[in-house]
């Protein structure tokens, strides 16, 4: 089960890897207005959503976490889903507000402190 969990944390950082690089890829292009969802954006976030969801189910299995665990789930998918939603809704696109991508970039952000700087035993 470690290794199973090991290599969809991987892939779980690959997503987010994917998500964040895709954005700032298109950061330059932010002053011509040129920005586009690129396919690595909607791809991580996909990804991140996948295996987040798994390793949670796993989790519970396995270790039975407390409510704080909860919790910082919660706001961990909240987080994500409004990341997926926003992209859903502009990645068709020729030109995205000017408002769409700096916060995808700032909810990515959210998550990874949220999931970095959880309480302990959560």
């Amino acid at each position: 089960m470690d290794i199973l969990m090991n290599i969809l944390l991987a892939l779980h950082i690959i997503g987010v890897a994917s998500l964040l690089g895709g954005m700032l890829v298109q950061m330059k292009k932010m002053k011509t207005g040129e920005t586009t969802i690129l396919p690595a954006i909607m791809h991580g976030a996909w990804t991140m959503l996948a295996t987040g969801l798994i390793m949670v189910g796993i989790a519970e299995m396995k270790w039975h976490p407390g409510a704080a665990f909860h919790i910082w789930l919660a706001i961990k998918v909240v987080i994500l889903l409004v990341i997926v939603v926003i992209a859903l809704m502009n990645r068709k696109k020729p030109k995205l507000a000017g408002w769409v991508l700096p916060v995808l970039v700032v909810l990515t952000v959210l998550n990874i402190f949220v999931a970095v700087f959880r309480p302990q035993g959560s």
